[in-house]
C-alpha cells in the first residue's frame, strides 16, 4: 500500500478517535482534542491527494477510498452534533439537517463511482466545492465553540449569553450549510441525469 493510500486509511482510523473524544463526556479536553483530530484528518484529505498526483501514485483502491473517507468523516462530525446540546438543551444540530447532508453526500458519491465504473469522470463542479468549503468552516465553528463552552468554560464570558450566542451561529451555519448541500446535490443530479438514466 501506497503513501497516499497510506493516509486515506489513516483518516477512516482518526474518525473513530475524533467521535471517541467528541462523546466521551468524561474525556479531559475532549472538545479541543477532537477539534485538532479532526484539522488534521481534514489534513490528509488534501495531503494524500497531493502526493498521489505529484507522485503519479493514484490508484483504483485510494480513487474509491479517498471520497468514502472524507464523507465518513463529515458524516461523523454532523451525526456527533446532534449529541451536543443548546442553552434550551435541545440538539445543538437538528436530526432533520444531518439527514439532508448525509443523504446527499453519499448519494452523490455512489452515483459518481457508477459513473467511474462506466468510464466516465464526473469533475466536481463548483457548487460543490463551495458546499465543501460550508460544511468544513461550520463543523470547525461548531467545535471551536464547543471546545470554548465546555472545556474552557466559555473563556471568562457569561455561560448563558455566550451559549445563546454560540446556538443561534450553529443554526444559521447549518441552514447555509443544508441549502449548498441541497442545491449542489440537485445541480449535480440535474447536470448528470443523461448518464445515469441511460443505465438505469
Amino acid at each position: 500500500m501506497n503513501l497516499p493510500n497510506k493516509l486515506t486509511v489513516a483518516r477512516i482510523g482518526m474518525t473513530a478517535f475524533f467521535v471517541s473524544a467528541l462523546l466521551l463526556a468524561k474525556f479531559p479536553y475532549g472538545k479541543t482534542l477532537a477539534l485538532a483530530i479532526f484539522i488534521v484528518a481534514s489534513l490528509t484529505d488534501w495531503l494524500d491527494g497531493w502526493l498521489a498526483r505529484r507522485s503519479g501514485q493514484e490508484t483504483t483502491f485510494g480513487a474509491l477510498l479517498d471520497p468514502l473517507a472524507d464523507k465518513v468523516l463529515v458524516a461523523a462530525a454532523f451525526i456527533c452534533f446532534i449529541e451536543q446540546h443548546d442553552f434550551h438543551g435541545h440538539p445543538l444540530v437538528k436530526s432533520w439537517m444531518v439527514l439532508l447532508i448525509v443523504s446527499r453526500e453519499f448519494l452523490v458519491t455512489g452515483l459518481r463511482l457508477v459513473a467511474r465504473e462506466q468510464g466516465a469522470v464526473l469533475k466536481a463542479e463548483r457548487l460543490g466545492k463551495h458546499k465543501t468549503i460550508s460544511q468544513m468552516v461550520t463543523i470547525i465553528v461548531v467545535l471551536i465553540g464547543l471546545a470554548i463552552r465546555d472545556d474552557w468554560h466559555s473563556l471568562g464570558m457569561d455561560a448563558s449569553r455566550y451559549d445563546v450566542v454560540f446556538s443561534q451561529t450553529v443554526f444559521v451555519l447549518m441552514l447555509l450549510t443544508i441549502l449548498l448541500t441541497v442545491w449542489s446535490g440537485a445541480a449535480y443530479l440535474v447536470k448528470n441525469r443523461r448518464l445515469f438514466l441511460e443505465h438505469a
